[in-house]
């Protein structure tokens, strides 16, 4: 194939200041318009970025630096359910900022030097700033890129795998990145590869220097084994001779991974391919909501919790909260309250009885608890103590547990984060039923919840969670 290679000598004048543009403002856009927003709002207000307020500008960069990570430029960004779920993210994000800069500088007995209206109005407009940001951001690169001042940078793809033809599909979709798929090179049969309607395989790895050298390629993609294979030693060998850069892309689809990322441990490379997405600030951050929000929730209905709890005395017989034994984090045991809805107490540890419609044990005011959701709001004093959270997978009895985990596989992994009064697989239509079917779904729910994770996508599921609660025929 190599007497069909057409060299290619010119330069498309790629640079290394090209190719980091994207990355630098990826990288200082939220920390820097953080900042700018501050110094807007100390004009405004005729403050001067002095004392307190140069801390909160050092403290602000750097957690927004942190916190908001990098500006994903490269996504589209709009109007639309996507466009106001980026915005809740960043919004999310920044109150948490604030409260922890807040609340930093009380302990410190520093923020009675702060205007409140600095304050104020920097907390309002700062969400606003940074998606308009990122948008502008955005639009501004994509009109470089098609100036042609970001030079286009020529790949190559070693290896026609899933993973391989996804990278190409993702390098000729994103604009920003001005990344021109020449082709693919592969060892293997055409009979033995995956389908690649459309894709050009240019020869074998053995020819894959010469054709660098001949043709100006700039970035070369292994999606090979990284093994010490052969033909990767060799490979690598060959292109010692060229400037051309090379990556890994190691195949890790091929594992059922939750919150994938890549970590070093003493200068040791380390592969995340399941684990809890509450690490670090994100923990933080999802047990300070959750301890506010059913605070608020306890404090706000605790005249209809007294109300309820008096109904459940006086229509039946029996305690008025009932403890069922459930796993919790990391799969621990948990005691889970609600209202006692049934004449019976089964705790759920040996065995378990799922509720049916018409069920004699239900007593006539706990169908309307059941049906209406009110017999879960003690589970909010789960959230207090710490056992549970307001969104996260539901917790199944230890009876249940202990049934669907030899039939469904990963069904454990949805205990990496604590059970939560609703979730995603409830808000998708999975609230009961213990059928295997029934069960399969709401796991898939879970799992992809724990894929997904992000404060705004709590948010989401509390909001879903109020609008059906009145609406849902299907409880009992």
């Amino acid at each position: 194939m190599l007497d069909q290679w057409l060299p290619r000598n010119q330069t498309q004048g790629v640079s290394a200041a090209d190719a980091s543009i994207v990355f630098v403002v990826k990288s200082l856009l939220y920390p820097v318009a953080t900042v700018l927003t501050l110094l807007l709002c100390l004009l405004t207000w005729q403050e001067t970025l002095s004392g307190t307020y140069f801390l909160t500008a050092v403290l602000a960069f750097f957690g927004a630096a942190d916190l908001l990570d990098v500006a994903h430029v490269n996504d589209g960004v709009g109007p639309g359910y996507r466009g106001l779920r980026d915005f809740f993210n960043i919004l999310f994000r920044w109150v948490f900022i604030v409260t922890f800069i807040w609340l930093l500088l009380r302990l410190a007995g520093l923020s009675g030097q702060m205007n409140g209206m600095v304050l104020m109005s920097w907390t309002l407009v700062t969400p606003v700033v940074l998606w308009s940001g990122r948008l502008g951001a955005r639009r501004i690169l994509i009109k470089r890129a098609g100036s042609g001042r970001i030079g286009t940078r020529r790949a190559l793809v070693i290896g026609v795998t899933d993973i391989g033809l996804r990278l190409a599909a993702k390098l000729r979709e994103d604009l920003l990145l001005h990344t021109e798929v020449v082709g693919f090179f592969e060892d293997r049969e055409l009979s033995r590869l995956p389908p690649h309607e459309g894709q050009r395989i240019l020869g074998k790895s053995s020819q894959v220097a010469d054709f660098v050298l001949a043709n100006d390629v700039h970035v070369v993609y292994i999606t090979l084994p990284m093994t010490r294979d052969a033909r990767v030693l060799q490979l690598l060998d060959a292109l010692r001779d060229s400037t051309v850069s090379i990556y890994f892309v190691p195949d890790l689809f091929v594992f059922n991974l939750i919150q994938a990322r890549f970590d070093l441990l003493k200068g040791i490379p380390l592969v995340a391919v399941r684990e809890s997405p509450f690490f670090g600030l994100f923990g933080l951050g999802k047990r300070l909501s959750d301890l506010i929000l059913a605070t608020l929730v306890v404090a706000l209905l605790g005249p209809l919790l007294l109300a309820i709890a008096v109904g459940v005395r006086l229509t039946s017989s029996g305690p008025v909260i009932f403890r069922q034994r459930r796993y919790g984090l990391d799969g621990k045991e948990i005691i889970v309250y609600k209202f006692r809805t049934m004449s019976v107490t089964e705790d759920g540890h040996t065995q378990y009885t799922q509720v049916t419609r018409n069920d004699v044990r239900v007593t006539r005011f706990g169908a309307f608890l059941r049906r209406t959701s009110l017999d879960e709001l003690p589970q909010f004093f789960n959230v207090i103590e710490g056992s549970m959270s307001i969104v996260g997978p539901r917790p199944h009895a230890i009876a249940v547990n202990e049934q669907y985990r030899r039939l469904i596989p990963s069904y454990m992994v949805r205990h990496k984060v604590k059970p939560g009064i609703t979730g995603w697989a409830q808000v998708n239509g999975y609230r009961g039923g213990d059928d295997f079917e029934s069960m399969r779904k709401r796991i898939e729910f879970d799992l992809e919840y724990l894929r997904h994770w992000s404060l705004q996508l709590d948010f989401m599921i509390m909001m879903k969670t109020a609008s059906l609660v009145l609406l849902d025929r299907r409880a009992y």
